[in-house]
């Protein structure tokens, strides 16, 4: 009995590992296990846990940020928006990369959805890059690294789902993160400027027209600059969607979750004001939120149960004893901690980590003694890395699913590991000088961390 909760825990990292579905791998390993250390009495405590979980009102803002970002995704927002940029940016060496960092990063503060960013971006600024001389190696890994900004850029639904584990207001944590997904944008940018300088014939510059100027017949290969009116109908709508969620929690008009609301109504608006929105497109965007909605919270069922079960075993009093005996203090704890999180991003996705190992961790950290609001910002920031790291990258898989034929699964997995580096660079560094984290939210909200 005393070992019964890491026999539960290898049990689910086998099945998981060989196959099995995640959420039903949770609560078949949840109901045996239960079932054995608890008797028929489990049922009495499951549900009712179960239910107080889905009873949470924070978690209403998750489906109405995935409608969100399903409609700024579908009404072609983002195919304007990447087109103007590339024109704007394209004369630099090495522009057409750092157009699509500031594509990436506009679209993560508006839409959120990994999936939706790759793949829009991959169907439209990887033939262009090509086209223009591009490496493959930096072309991929500038659009599956730009893709995930959107779950450290607030609104975020990670920073969502961490709020609501570690016990950390939301409005906190989307403050919070804006100093470190800054800095990440910033970092790419000037990695892709040197990059270019360093290798010229690996990022060429896009063969420009004068502004002005938008046809060319000697150069029918050149690209217009965008007018001013291009360039501001292309930037307006993310950045009222993004200013409107933002501003209504920075200014006290909307809790998180209402701030939600607003961001979906007006997504809505912007669809209609672009042309783009009919009933069939609400449709879609209907259907596609259920279905992903559906995903998180079946997950997020079977992790309550596994997390009842793995509790009431004792699975957290004997994670905490061997904690606690590491010598050198909550530094290395951190460093431990932080490095499990890390590997098993190779395996499974930010969801099922968020839901497995963030409620046993997260406890023993704030308990070591570190600040809630900058642990959930540096869980967020290592969550990012799953998205990007082989071999079940979800935004591997979402550009591989887009990418011409000439371009292999080894030049997509090289070409993400300088950005996954950059990523663990920017940890590192908020871990050093945590006042990144947390001057916006004591700023705003008082000296509570």
């Amino acid at each position: 009995m005393e070992f019964l909760p890491g026999w539960m825990f290898l049990a689910m990292t086998v099945l998981m590992l060989v196959g099995f579905p995640v959420a039903f791998t949770l609560l078949g390993v949840s109901l045996i296990f239960g079932l054995y250390g608890f008797g028929w009495d489990f049922f009495n405590l499951l549900p009712l846990r179960i239910w107080g979980t889905m009873s949470n009102f924070t978690l209403t803002a998750v489906p109405l940020f995935i409608f969100m970002g399903m409609v700024m995704e579908r009404s072609g927002i983002a195919t304007k928006l990447i087109e103007a940029m590339g024109m704007l940016f394209g004369r630099v060496r090495g522009g057409m990369a750092v157009a699509v960092v500031v594509v990436g990063a506009l679209l993560g503060a508006s839409t959120g959805i990994v999936g939706a960013t790759v793949v829009t971006m991959g169907l439209l600024a990887l033939p262009s890059m090509m086209k223009c001389g591009y490496r493959n190696e930096l072309s991929t890994g500038v659009i599956a690294a730009s893709g995930t900004l959107g779950q450290i850029i607030p609104p975020s639904i990670v920073l969502v789902l961490l709020g609501d584990i570690i016990g950390v207001p939301v409005g906190d944590l989307f403050m919070g993160a804006l100093t470190p997904g800054l800095l990440l944008v910033a970092i790419y940018v000037a990695y892709i400027l040197i990059y270019a300088r360093m290798r010229p014939e690996a990022a060429p510059p896009v063969n420009c027209l004068p502004r002005g100027c938008r046809h060319d017949p000697c150069r029918p290969d050149a690209v217009p600059m965008p007018t001013l009116k291009e360039l501001c109908s292309a930037l307006f709508p993310p950045l009222v969607l993004m200013l409107a969620v933002l501003g209504s929690i920075f200014w006290g008009i909307a809790s998180p979750t209402e701030a939600a609301g607003v961001g979906a109504f007006g997504a809505l608006v912007l669809s209609y004001t672009n042309g783009r929105f009919d009933l069939r497109l609400l449709g879609q965007v209907m259907e596609s939120t259920a279905r992903l909605t559906s995903m998180i919270f079946i997950i997020l069922v079977g992790a309550t149960a596994f997390g009842l079960v793995f509790r009431g075993l004792g699975g957290d009093v004997m994670v905490r004893n061997f904690i606690q005996h590491l010598p050198y203090g909550k530094y290395l704890v951190l460093a431990i901690v932080m490095a499990i999180i890390f590997v098993v991003g190779f395996f499974l996705d930010f969801i099922e980590i968020t839901f497995i190992h963030i409620p046993v961790l997260a406890p023993i950290m704030i308990e070591a003694g570190f600040d809630p609001c900058w642990l959930g910002i540096i869980f967020a920031l290592n969550l990012q890395t799953s998205f990007l790291t082989p071999p079940f990258g979800f935004a591997l898989f979402y550009l591989k699913g887009v990418c011409p034929d000439e371009v292999g699964t080894g030049a997509i997995y090289r070409g993400i590991i300088p950005f996954v580096l950059l990523q663990l660079a920017v940890l590192v560094f908020c871990v050093f000088f945590p006042d990144l984290i947390t001057w916006l939210p004591k700023l705003l909200y008082g000296a509570k961390y």
